[in-house]
């Protein structure tokens, strides 16, 4: 653990000193394969998942050098967040360098369409095609297509719950790329604060009273949610909970003001209603950043070596003390 966490900030530091606003994906990326290298892990940039010439939609792959266990490696794709509106999938580089280095699991982070060119549900289309991606090369990359996870955090969040909670709708599957025959389902979840029904607001004002005025939301649905009340439904993972949705782990700030508490609150119970295993961790009085507190993602490494590796483990609920200033 000390490692892992050392490894972090290093990274963290890196991200810090040398990706200013503005800087060139090319040095990005080059940051990034030099740590690669470092860390034994061989880093294949922009693979396209959807048959367009969109940068968007592409796909960075993670594989260790050295593979601890012989066969397939499960997958966990990592789905960047930003309000849909902001963000990429490099963002996710230093838990995908995490993740392959140990040698139990290939990473795949995802892009996908931002809302600024287009609009729900262009985002889950994206998504849901990338995991088909990762199934219909499976076998050229050395991967398990019965062993993909997802972890993403904010909207990130909303979309790795959303593919977990909406395996076989067909309306949300799109019709993108070359491999429209595999699945889109996936088999664990590791929800970071996540919006989870847009019927409810993600938002309160001083006095507790709901917030619909959000842009990010407004964004995404193409106005205000309780304008588009279709389209709230449609986007909202509470939506499509039932029995056969894969387990899912939430970690989410008690205090969190840009996604309420409520929401992890919500989509626990609905899960749990449903009989699907489902583990929510507080972040006491934790904001909106608190989801990168270590110890969250220490259990939610155990979560997939549970649920991907097969590891005896037990998921540790009780909640976490928010990190000063998150």
């Amino acid at each position: 653990m000390k490692y892992r966490l050392r490894f972090l900030v290093v990274f963290s530091l890196l991200v810090a000193c040398r990706w200013s606003a503005g800087q060139e994906l090319a040095e990005r990326q080059t940051a990034i394969r030099d740590l690669a290298e470092k860390n034994g892990v061989t880093v294949t940039f922009d693979l396209p998942y959807a048959g367009t010439e969109n940068p968007k939609q592409r796909v960075d792959l993670y594989l260790p050098k050295e593979r601890k266990r012989p066969g397939p490696l499960p997958v966990v794709a990592l789905i960047h967040g930003g309000g849909w509106v902001n963000g990429d999938r490099i963002g996710y580089g230093g838990l995908a360098l995490q993740l392959a280095r140990t040698g139990d699991y290939a990473a795949v982070t995802v892009g996908y369409r931002l809302t600024n060119e287009a609009r729900w549900p262009a985002q889950i289309h994206d998504c849901k095609a990338a995991i088909r991606w990762i199934r219909g090369m499976a076998a050229q990359h050395g991967l398990d297509p019965d062993r993909i996870g997802v972890w993403g955090s904010s909207a990130g969040g909303h979309l790795c719950t959303l593919l977990g909670t909406s395996g076989g709708v067909k309306e949300l599957e799109g019709d993108l790329g070359p491999h429209l025959s595999q699945s889109s389902r996936v088999s664990c979840v590791v929800n970071h604060c996540g919006p989870q029904d847009f019927r409810e607001p993600l938002m309160r004002d001083p006095a507790g009273q709901p917030n619909f005025q959000d842009d990010a939301v407004s964004g995404l649905l193409g106005g205000l949610a309780t304008e588009k009340v279709a389209e709230a439904v449609a986007a909202s993972p509470i939506t499509y909970v039932s029995a056969d949705d894969p387990p899912i782990v939430t970690g989410h700030g008690t205090a969190d003001a840009r996604v309420a508490f409520a929401h992890a609150e919500m989509i626990h119970a609905a899960l749990k209603k449903a009989g699907v295993a489902s583990w929510l961790i507080p972040v006491t009085g934790g904001g909106h950043g608190s989801v990168s507190h270590p110890v969250l993602k220490e259990r939610c490494l155990t979560f997939l070596s549970k649920q991907l590796l097969g590891a005896e483990a037990t998921i540790d609920e009780s909640p976490i003390p928010a990190e000063p200033g998150k």
